[in-house]
């Protein structure tokens, strides 16, 4: 499950959700960079024990890791209990995430129960029980990866921008509700990533919208690690999707995504 327990230090830690792949490993590698000791956790089965020793011994910090489903409650609250026993955490960033295109009425139940599960509930409880450790750190940060989604419906996808939209309100609550205190809060509403090419061949379905929207995970976590520490509450990295949904009325964006969405699903 995890390298061997540490007796508890002073030596203080970042925790990176999702940490094995796309936007979850490109945080690992921002941070360990700037010198910060990391605990990655993800999914069993997808090398999360030698990506923690790279990373170690490349960037000389500290590295544990936790591998665990956090779809599951009880998975959440024993990953928080370990962490809260053996490190001081500064850094928390809920990124673990899950997504798709499909038809609603053809998703499976446990598809769309793995979305609310990961997507709200693991970000609000992981959050919650890490909390009292970020509080006793001199300054602590909460990033959140939400996601464009967040700021318009979309078919084809129904669940997941809803959940999106949940993280996005519960960043911006937790941050008015701990301004004064020593933890800062921000959210990140990042667009489409090239995060393996199973994903990246998927939006390039959606035609030239999708693949006009492509970010690269690197310049994406490079980017929201400076702006939380310049205490950005609410971080943007992709300038034309941000744009296309002030600019266009709900009415013509809507079935604009969902024909882009429906494309990718048909194909």
């Amino acid at each position: 499950m995890c390298v061997s327990e540490n007796k508890k230090s002073n030596e203080r830690f970042a925790v990176i959700t999702g940490a094995s792949q796309g936007l979850g490993k490109a945080f690992s590698i921002e941070l360990a960079r700037r010198k910060i000791n990391l605990i990655l956790v993800s999914l069993p089965n997808q090398n999360l024990p030698e990506w923690s020793t790279e990373i170690s011994e490349k960037f000389n910090i500290k590295s544990h890791y936790y591998e665990t489903d956090l779809s599951v409650n009880e998975n959440v609250l024993k990953l928080s209990e370990w962490i809260n026993r053996n490190f001081c955490v500064n850094i928390l960033i809920n990124n673990a995430g899950m997504g798709g295109s499909k038809k609603f009425m053809d998703a499976d139940v446990n598809y769309i129960n793995n979305i609310m599960q990961l997507n709200v509930v693991a970000t609000s409880i992981l959050s919650h029980q890490l909390l009292p450790n970020l509080m006793n750190q001199p300054k602590s940060y909460i990033l959140n990866v939400s996601s464009m989604a967040a700021f318009s419906p979309i078919g084809y996808k129904t669940v997941y921008p809803a959940s999106k939209s949940f993280v996005h309100s519960f960043s911006r609550g937790l941050y008015e509700e701990l301004k004064d205190t020593n933890v800062f809060v921000s959210v990140v509403n990042p667009g489409a990533m090239k995060t393996n090419e199973e994903i990246s061949g998927r939006i390039e379905k959606q035609g030239f919208l999708g693949r006009l929207t492509l970010l690269k995970p690197e310049k994406v976590a490079k980017r929201c690690i400076t702006q939380l520490f310049n205490r950005d509450t609410v971080i943007m990295v992709n300038s034309f999707s941000w744009a296309m949904l002030h600019l266009l009325p709900i009415w013509i964006r809507l079935p604009l995504m969902t024909r882009a969405i429906k494309r990718e699903v048909e194909i």
